[in-house]
């Protein structure tokens, strides 16, 4: 066997700090170099790079006709919405160069497209982004040095759309073995429709139980990951965070006056990617005995860019004052509780039509914390959130009350 002169071989990303690798948006210079040592004098034919960002989308769906036949439809889709290619070390006569032993850096740059999509890890899809060196040589095999780099595009909740306030109004009818138990009613507002990782929403509502039997308040933020192929979709729901209210008795009327629910480390919005979506909604539903849910649906952007203390923010204080005034609600959020089921807060008609149940985020042995998907952030301009976490149960912190006009 020949005595392979190569001792590393490596991609480095320049502003990556100890443990931590940077984070790049749409837009962006990409900075680096390839780094090549050798034990001894070796022949070069060529150095190559590539850049390449990728969405990526697949799934399975089984199908059977008649009482024994069964078949399985793929579905896949890919979207290049990064695409880079250079050459930082190609003789000019042809021939291979001879390099010295030692150090050797390789310097590349290259500019990301002005909009890019965040890097997303999911069950049927991904969006990813790498950097791959390949080291030609005549007469060795080619070696190869690979690195992963984060993409987060900016989400600024400080936008109109997304400081508007949101609210809703539902009412059913409880019903037992064709008797009519009475009606009970539900309404829910929040002060605006985006929030950031971390934040605590205040849920103001008002539960009027008409009914003869006890009913059960609940809220939860959920995520539904979306993917795309071929003129279908599937889904996947997943509970993110979620609260339950006490127990509302027949004849009696509840208000939440700013209940909290802190939102968890979870990735931002993906809105305009042509393969895969990432949505929040914020479901506050009432359990009726012998009857489906009331559910009431309120639309979340989880944004990346947090709420000013100025600027916008100090615009939006009157509408907020107004807002609360409007309920007759100032007290501050209490303290959310562990989420449950997906299956407790939604309507039995709201599951999934391929007969797999909408359940919670599970825990997956396999991702690490050390995996770049769950990088730790430190350098990004826009303090961006941990990316998407599959936990149901995020450790409980001690949340410190916020004053509902700041």
């Amino acid at each position: 066997m020949l005595f392979d002169k190569v001792k590393a071989f490596a991609v480095q990303l320049d502003g990556a700090t100890a443990g931590a690798e940077p984070v790049f948006s749409g837009g962006q210079a990409v900075v680096g170099r390839v780094l090549l040592e050798l034990a001894g004098a070796a022949r070069v034919g060529a150095l190559r790079l590539r850049a390449r960002g990728r969405a990526h989308v697949h799934w399975t769906e089984s199908r059977s006709a008649g009482s024994s036949t069964a078949y399985t439809q793929s579905y896949s889709e890919r979207l290049e919405v990064v695409s880079h290619r250079a050459t930082l070390l190609a003789p000019d006569t042809g021939e291979p160069a001879t390099l010295p032993p030692g150090r050797h850096e390789f310097p590349f740059s290259f500019q990301l497209p002005p909009t890019l999509v965040t890097s997303f890890e999911g069950k049927h899809g991904s969006v990813r982004y790498c950097i791959k060196a390949t080291l030609h040589r005549p007469w060795v095999p080619a070696r190869r040095a690979r690195k992963v780099f984060t993409v987060i595009e900016p989400v600024d909740i400080n936008t109109p759309a997304l400081l508007a306030p949101q609210a809703g109004a539902r009412e059913k009818v409880a019903r037992s073995w064709y008797y009519n138990r009475g009606l009970v009613s539900l309404s829910a507002k929040i002060d605006r429709k985006g929030y950031t990782p971390g934040e605590v929403i205040p849920i103001f509502a008002e539960i009027d139980n008409s009914s003869t039997r006890p009913v059960q308040p609940r809220a939860a933020v959920v995520q539904t990951q979306t993917f795309m192929a071929r003129g279908a979709r599937k889904q996947k729901r997943a509970v993110v965070a979620s609260l339950a209210g006490e127990p509302v008795g027949p004849g009696r009327r509840a208000l939440w006056q700013g209940r909290a629910l802190r939102i968890p480390p979870v990735g931002p919005s993906i809105l305009h990617c042509r393969v895969l979506h990432v949505d929040y909604t914020l479901k506050v539903c009432v359990d009726i005995p012998g009857t489906s849910k009331l559910l009431l649906e309120l639309p979340l952007v989880i944004g990346t860019i947090p709420l000013h203390p100025f600027g916008s923010r100090s615009s939006s204080v009157g509408s907020h004052a107004s807002f609360l005034l409007d309920w007759g609600l100032g007290a501050l959020p209490e303290q959310p509780e562990a989420p449950p089921e997906y299956s407790e807060v939604v309507a039995e008609e709201e599951m999934a039509p391929s007969g797999q149940g909408p359940c919670p985020l599970l825990q997956d042995p396999n991702m690490s914390l050390d995996s770049p998907f769950f990088a730790y952030i430190q350098e990004f301009r826009y303090r961006p959130p941990p990316l998407y976490s599959e936990d149901p149960n995020p450790p409980s912190e001690a949340m410190r009350p916020r004053c509902m006009t700041c």
